[in-house]
Parts: structure tokens; sequence; C-alpha cells
């Protein structure tokens, strides 16, 4: 995740710098740090942003599985954890997913397909909507 994005996705959420803090339980300092790009953006704060869209967002509640929209086969469904756990909205969050044919090694390879992915993008480019 790139800086720009951290501060799209706050201003989405209508979040000051220290409300978000808060909500991910780090300083403000951090924040500020991440936006300024003086600091990576870690991997588990990365994922508490997208869930936390993916829960905002009332048209993600209703999104295709991500099993229909990559038309996957019986067998890989069968060995697919977002299958397994009926998470078909939340695969992006859940390593191990078969996407491309086979598991990713890590979040930074997962998420680079990810990305590209019509699932993901339904969050990132939605209006966030919380009240």
């Amino acid at each position: 995740m790139q800086k720009n994005e951290l501060i799209r996705i706050r201003k989405r959420l209508k979040k000051t710098q220290k409300d978000l803090a808060a909500i991910l339980g780090i300083s403000l300092r951090t924040v500020r740090s991440y936006e300024q790009g003086d600091r990576g953006i870690p991997t588990h704060i990365e994922r508490q942003l997208y869930f936390i869209l993916s829960k905002v967002n009332t048209q993600h509640a209703s999104a295709k599985m991500c099993w229909d929209i990559k038309k996957c086969s019986e067998e890989q469904r069968q060995s697919c954890p977002a299958w397994e756990f009926s998470c078909g909205t939340l695969c992006w969050f859940i390593n191990g997913t078969i996407c491309q044919c086979s598991p990713q090694e890590n979040w930074q390879d997962k998420m680079a397909i990810c990305r590209n992915c019509e699932v993901l993008s339904s969050i990132l480019d939605a209006p966030a909507t919380a009240d």
C-alpha cells in the first residue's frame, strides 16, 4: 500500500489522522509518518484498512463471489480456503487462496493479483457508506 492510498481511504472513511490511529491501535505519529512516506505501511495495517472498507461498503455485501467471477472449476473451489470458509467477497483477506491457479507465497504477491481483481476493486472503488 502506498501513502496516497492510505490517505484516500482515511478520507473516504471521514476520519482524522487521530481517529484512524485510535481505530488501528497505533500512535498519531505513526499515522503521520505513513502519510508522509517516512515509514512503509505494514501488511497488518493494510489488511485492517481493507477490511474496514469492506464492512462500511454496503454494496460489497451483495457482491458476486470470487469463484463466480473467476469461473473456478469445482476442483479449484474444493482446494481454496475462500470457498471452504464461504468468504467469496473476502478472498483478498485470506492467505492461501488459489487465484491464478496457485496460492501466493506472501501478502505482497497476493495483493499484486488482488489489486487487479474485481472483488477487491469493488471495495476500493466504491464510496464508503459509514454512518
